[in-house]
């Protein structure tokens, strides 16, 4: 039997408003990620801790599944686990980690040792995924509002993919400035970064696609980023089009 495929799907996006007020739908990003498990109605468990459970984030989660061929389950950690963390989450196909506080979200995991339970998840095929803090936790570390207004680095995130991570590229003007000071200084080693609504596909810990939740211009739309420290010790940043790398 061959080894299970490691997959991350880390974005800026994942789910597009409606024309309805606090309705949202999956964009291509959440489609994709549910193709790629390979099933024909995958098992999704939201983990919302960044946001210390916020319950009608969670709401809009399960609603804008509606009418969608999943099973749905979360697991809370506020303010005790709502179940056994290694009995759910090894039980999916999908785990979604949603947006909020990437410091406060590792502290809290590592209190119940959801991080080493995500790490045997992965291991074993479970496709992990997110935005934003759930997009920045699968990587060394990255530039966070986690601590304040001002943008300060994270660098103990969980690293099961070697690289710095950006989000809310285009959108958030200290994001891009910072990810390259740190990669420039060492702090982070080599990043990649997402505008709003895109994400990076990681098969094992090497990136091979470029996802949106929309259909955008590949040469002017948004875009992913790879972030390198130059031979001058400047940051280079190459573009990174929706597409296979």
């Amino acid at each position: 039997m061959s080894a299970p495929v490691r997959r991350i799907l880390a974005s800026s996006g994942g789910f597009v408003p409606t024309d309805r007020w606090g309705v949202a739908v999956p964009g291509g990003i959440v489609q994709e990620a549910l193709r790629r498990t390979g099933r024909d109605r995958p098992k999704v468990a939201f983990v919302l801790t960044a946001s210390g459970d916020d319950r009608t984030y969670l709401a809009r989660m399960y609603a804008a599944f509606r009418g969608w061929s999943v099973d749905l389950s979360h697991l809370e950690l506020f303010v005790q686990p709502n179940a056994d963390p290694r009995e759910l989450l090894l039980a999916q196909d999908l785990v979604w980690v949603g947006g909020g506080s990437v410091a406060n979200l590792l502290a809290v995991w590592r209190v119940h040792g959801v991080d080493d339970v995500l790490r045997e998840a992965w291991a074993e095929g479970v496709l992990l995924a997110g935005v934003s803090a759930g997009s920045i936790c699968w990587h060394v570390g990255g530039p966070t509002d986690s601590f304040g207004p001002t943008l300060e680095p994270v660098t103990d995130a969980l690293a099961l993919l070697p690289y710095g991570n950006g989000v809310h590229y285009d959108s958030e003007p200290q994001r891009r400035p910072l990810l390259h000071r740190l990669v420039a200084d060492g702090v982070l080693p080599t990043s990649y970064a997402t505008d709003d609504g895109v994400g990076v596909l990681y098969e094992g810990t090497e990136a091979v696609a470029v996802v949106t939740d929309r259909a955008v211009d590949p040469v002017t739309g948004p875009a992913a980023y790879r972030v390198e420290r130059g031979p001058d010790g400047t940051a280079v940043e190459t573009r990174l089009p929706p597409g296979a790398l």
